[in-house]
């Protein structure tokens, strides 16, 4: 998984940092979000997936990566 982030369409509302403080965090001067960690681990990726559902400016792209064999 690879997370990408719109900082012109956040809001600052920080839902994505309560899902998933690991990978997602806000600047101080305005709340905007910033990615912590644009790979996550797999035993993240469903806060990740919760935070871009909740994401009230849906600014929050998740690409899958391609299975490794």
């Amino acid at each position: 998984m690879r997370v990408h982030v719109d900082q012109e369409k956040c809001c600052g509302a920080g839902s994505c940092v309560l899902s998933a403080p690991d990978v997602f965090d806000q600047r101080d001067e305005d709340g905007i979000v910033i990615v912590l960690d644009a790979q996550p681990p797999a035993e993240l990726h469903e806060a990740v997936r919760e935070a871009a559902a909740i994401c009230p400016a849906a600014a929050i792209l998740l690409e899958q990566a391609p299975e490794r064999v």
